[in-house]
């Protein structure tokens, strides 16, 4: 109606804006949408993955590492509703929270002349942080769906077409083919595994009895750490209560929060720590997928036997390495740990899914953790 009381070009104009509009987050309550776009949280727009009204993106101290990839992270409730603030677990969101993790790689140095090949860097100047992504920049392979629905959390895996329009519905999982290059030029092919459904349990499931899955980095020690907001820099957590989405929160000051694991000036312990908390503790924990074990892995574990302090381990195989201990106080060469970080061997590799190369700053970072530790353990013949 308005458009009548205008010059026509102007209307025109107003029209093509209008057009471009992304319809509101629909929140699906059942079944499985078969396009990205059905749930209307991030959609690629004017050459750009814009980020819808209502959504919030928001990133971690310390990542879960996965093939290098990038990761940008969002969440989005309904009106009305909000998560509960917990100073341990994962805050307890409401049904109808919708969770997304876009995972894309900064594009390698040559343009995109070849979409297979993505750059393998920690440099995130082309990430746009709170912006959405400039689509000549990057090249986006998945983004995981997690809802919340009255049953519980469902996890749902999309991957982006070749013409990086929309990502498609991927039950099964897909394997990626791709090359990192290095900044020096170095390539690296590998495949990049999305995991399938059923292999969301492995890791989102807290309790390996119940099997139900929950969001792995909405805690507050992962989140409690400021972020580059399209109008502004501001706490995380702050900014969850300042739009409704959380409830019961401190003041940043007195909420935990975990290290990030690249800060030069943190201590190596709390970044170590950090490091094992977000990629190994959601399995190796006391309700865990990985509790036979015996080892823990999370932020509250003792520096003991708990975190593999001379700790031999509950099964033998080529897992070990022939090592007799989890971890050897000063000794990173004779400990199963970092052996098996290092490894890309599915018989030997931890974690065991999310990954299908080497983290090799982070295997570095555990190495000198260990080295660092004072003590000695006794092998027992």
């Amino acid at each position: 109606m308005f458009c009548k009381h205008v010059p026509w070009l102007m209307a025109l104009l107003l029209l093509a804006g209008c057009q471009r509009a992304m319809p509101p987050v629909a929140f699906h309550a059942d079944g499985r949408p078969p396009k990205l776009s059905d749930w209307h949280v991030v959609e690629v727009r004017d050459g750009k993955l814009t980020i819808n009204q209502g959504v919030v993106p928001y990133d971690l101290n310390t990542p879960l590492f996965t093939d290098y990839a990038h990761k940008l992270r969002t969440v989005w409730m309904p009106s009305g509703v909000s998560a509960k603030y917990d100073p341990t677990d994962t805050f307890d969101f409401p049904v109808g929270t919708i969770i997304s993790k876009t995972f894309f790689y900064p594009v390698a140095k040559g343009g995109k002349d070849d979409p297979k090949a993505v750059a393998r860097t920690y440099d995130t100047s082309r990430d746009f942080a709170g912006q959405g992504l400039d689509m000549s920049q990057v090249h986006l392979v998945e983004t995981r769906i997690l809802v919340r629905r009255k049953d519980g959390w469902t996890a749902i895996p999309y991957v982006w077409n070749e013409a990086q329009t929309d990502a498609e519905l991927a039950r099964t999982g897909a394997v990626l083919p791709l090359t990192l290059v290095a900044d020096n030029g170095d390539r690296e092919p590998f495949n990049y595994v999305v995991p399938d459904e059923s292999q969301c349990v492995s890791c989102h499931a807290q309790d390996w009895i119940s099997r139900k899955i929950h969001p792995i980095g909405l805690k507050a020690r992962h989140v409690n750490r400021d972020y580059s907001y399209a109008d502004g820099e501001r706490n995380e957590l702050d900014e969850l209560m300042k739009v409704g989405y959380l409830t019961g929160a401190p003041v940043a000051a007195q909420a935990p929060r975990n290290a990030n694991w690249a800060d030069p000036h943190a201590s190596l312990d709390s970044r170590a720590r950090a490091y094992l908390d977000i990629n190994c503790g959601h399995c190796h924990n006391p309700k865990g997928a990985a509790n036979t074990t015996g080892l823990t892995l999370d932020v509250s574990a003792a520096e003991d036997r708990h975190i593999g302090l001379c700790k031999p381990p509950v099964a033998a195989g080529r897992g070990t390495g022939d090592h007799f201990f989890d971890i050897v106080p000063g000794k990173p060469e004779d400990s199963i740990l970092p052996y098996r970080m290092a490894s890309s061997d599915p018989g030997v590799m931890m974690p065991e899914i999310g990954r299908s190369t080497v983290h090799q700053e982070g295997v570095a970072l555990i190495r000198a953790w260990i080295a660092s530790q004072q003590g000695n353990c006794v092998a027992i013949h």
